[in-house]
């Protein structure tokens, strides 16, 4: 590939599961960890993704933000990798990656902020409804089949796969059998544990290095 493909990203962020992706596809890339703090609110880094966060995605004179965008311009980049199912099969692939951004993501943020919408009309308002919706239709999506939206792997599970288990890690999304069943068998590929082994050496020089 002629432009090179540029990660932006920080170890312990939503960036380690394009990381993921990334090494999924096994296409060439360079890792470019941003610090929490002034380093991601620099003038320079701000040019690249002006809400001061990560991951962000160069692809040549493309910036993709936003982590479930970056994973569908990964699987279209890349079709070889069939990380996403073909365009006339799309229709649960596509529902499950704006399920995580869309719904998942806001209930989760909210419940952690120690707020959600508990009123019938409060609920109306907001497009997840209710954290135990949210929850419970994951629950039933993630209980019927092995991977989500197709019959194969693809970058819908990797993105349910990172919620459920980054979740259950920190406290936000309560543990049950039928999410640690799912997660753990996403988590566990090869490509994961290659993306979890450089970024916990990341870690480690970050650490070294302050």
């Amino acid at each position: 590939m002629a432009d090179e493909l540029i990660l932006f990203t920080h170890p312990q962020s939503r960036g380690a599961m394009v990381h993921w992706m990334l090494e999924e596809i096994g296409c060439p890339y360079r890792l470019e960890v941003k610090q929490f703090g002034p380093d991601m609110k620099s003038p320079e880094y701000l040019a690249i993704n002006p809400m001061g966060k990560v991951p962000a995605l160069r692809h040549g004179n493309t910036v993709v933000t936003e982590s479930g965008a970056i994973l569908c311009y990964l699987a279209d980049l890349f079709p070889e990798a069939k990380l996403a199912p073909p365009p006339a099969e799309r229709g649960a692939y596509y529902r499950w990656m704006f399920f995580v951004s869309g719904c998942g993501e806001p209930a989760l943020a909210n419940k952690a902020a120690g707020w959600s919408p508990d009123t019938p009309e409060l609920q109306v308002m907001f497009g997840y409804g209710s954290y135990e919706r949210t929850l419970e239709t994951v629950a039933q999506a993630v209980a019927e089949r092995t991977t989500i939206a197709a019959d194969h792997f693809t970058a819908a599970d990797l993105y349910m796969a990172s919620f459920l288990h980054w979740g259950m890690m920190f406290g936000g999304i309560e543990k049950r059998p039928v999410f640690e069943d799912y997660a753990e068998r996403h988590v566990g590929r090869p490509a994961a544990l290659r993306a979890q082994e450089q970024g916990a050496k990341l870690m480690a020089s970050m650490a070294t290095s302050s």
